[in-house]
């Protein structure tokens, strides 16, 4: 009996969650095929059923993180995109603690930077619609302040990515949270919501705190 279209979609599904998984764990390089499938619970041969080769796998997987913003999955972490400091609670998301010890679900400007300069071109296009994203999405906030738009948004993306680039890179903890505090509080300043971030922290200080019944 044959499988329904559903199934061909699922078990696809299953294969580029487990890359991604894998991918950010391991990096590009360091993960099979084998090692894709068998972490879905699947045989390698299904594999060319849905994919020519690694690097198409790859693509959809960063597809996959752009698609599922990793803060969704954090506690006490969350970006209201329709606010008007949209831009500024994705830098404290981008920068938050809860990101830099999610590997697993990392975003791919963090996780695979590297691997990505020595992929072939569809691998790049993947990771640069990434990086775009999220400087359209800056671009869009300073565009409402009245600032400059495009350098600026350049800017506030390559430091947040560096920042948690090298926080992930460096052994001590200490020094990561402070590259971190660092890069927070110099993007924000560079996007003009440095005092939004400090208005919000003093009303949210203010509200009474809810004691349970």
């Amino acid at each position: 009996m044959p499988y329904p279209p559903a199934h061909a979609q699922q078990t696809r599904a299953r294969i580029v969650r487990s890359a991604m998984i894998l991918f950010n764990r391991h990096g590009l390089e360091g993960v099979s095929i084998d090692e894709v499938m068998a972490h879905a619970r699947l045989t390698r041969g299904g594999f060319y059923r849905h994919f020519k080769a690694k690097t198409d796998l790859y693509a959809e997987a960063i597809a996959l993180s752009l698609a599922e913003t990793p803060w969704s999955r954090w506690d006490g972490v969350s970006v209201d995109f329709s606010a008007h400091d949209a831009a500024a609670q994705v830098i404290r998301a981008y920068l938050s603690t809860a990101h830099l010890e999610d590997v697993d679900g990392s975003c791919p400007t963090v996780a695979l930077p590297s691997d990505v300069a020595r992929s072939d071109p569809r691998v790049k296009r993947a990771f640069e619609n990434v990086f775009r994203a999220m400087v359209a999405l800056f671009e869009r906030s300073l565009r409402r302040n009245a600032k400059e738009n495009r350098q600026r948004a350049l800017a506030i993306a390559g430091i947040c990515v560096g920042g948690m680039v090298v926080a992930r890179a460096v052994e001590h903890s200490d020094l990561a949270d402070a590259l971190r505090t660092a890069t927070l509080r110099i993007a924000l300043e560079l996007g003009g919501w440095s005092k939004m971030g400090k208005a919000a922290l003093r009303r949210k200080l203010a509200t009474p705190r809810r004691r349970p019944p």
